[in-house]
């Protein structure tokens, strides 16, 4: 099997996809990035009551996770947090923690987080209330036959300008066949045939201010089936 690690180029500290040339997050603020889009794009930390699952497209740095890890945290709510994500080109350690220097807020949890990372691991334990799987391969393949569901998606591969595998109708068509009645998606694109792709898909798709220098993103919930 070929080398999958991501190929990096790096640049004020932000890693670049070199295959994709799209940053890892946001040169202005990463973290507020990722809390406006998938925090606040799927209600959190508001659902924060009892278990949990949430699916993401794209682990990249971690980021998301640890964003979300320490909401969690700060939440203080009972229950099971189960975070399962889809990744092609699994970041190697070193660079993870180059990346993840940016955020010294978050380092306790990043250090956990590096002490468990090897990609394709299967599930790990980060502590007594949070599991993670990053299941490595094109998520056109492993997505269809992951035998989970999630509550909530992070749709976080990059642009879909210079990504356009990773939100092809068919592959949404997966997410939402893996989403539990009134689960929500939450994506950074606002492009139209994103969220066209997702409405043919049985989502509620809605429009909503985007983060920083993006004008717009999107949110979706799955609808009952009554609704659909």
């Amino acid at each position: 099997m070929t080398d999958q690690t991501a190929k990096l180029d790096w640049r004020d500290g932000v890693p670049i996809a070199r295959d994709f040339d799209d940053p890892y997050f946001s040169f202005d603020d990463g973290l507020a990035e990722t809390r406006h889009v998938f925090l606040d794009g799927n209600d959190l930390p508001a659902r924060f009551d009892g278990d949990l699952r949430i699916g993401e497209l794209g682990f990249g740095t971690g980021l998301n996770l640890l964003v979300t890890w320490d909401a969690w945290v700060q939440a203080g709510k009972r229950g099971r947090l189960d975070f399962t994500s889809f990744e092609a080109f699994p970041m190697a350690q070193a660079d993870m923690a180059t990346a993840l220097a940016h955020f010294p807020t978050l380092a306790g949890y990043g250090a956990k987080l590096l002490e468990t990372w090897t990609a394709g691991a299967g599930r790990v334990v980060l502590d007594d209330t949070m599991t993670l799987q990053v299941i490595i391969g094109d998520a056109r393949q492993t997505l269809p036959d992951w035998q989970g569901a999630a509550d909530i998606w992070y749709l976080d591969g990059f642009s879909p300008a210079k990504n356009p595998e990773l939100w092809e109708p068919a592959l949404l068509q997966a997410v939402a066949a893996h989403t539990s009645v009134g689960g929500t998606a939450a994506t950074y694109s606002a492009a139209g045939h994103i969220r066209r792709a997702l409405a043919e898909t049985g989502f509620t798709v809605t429009r909503h201010p985007g983060y920083g220098r993006k004008r717009h993103m999107t949110r979706a919930r799955m609808q009952n089936a009554d609704e659909y």
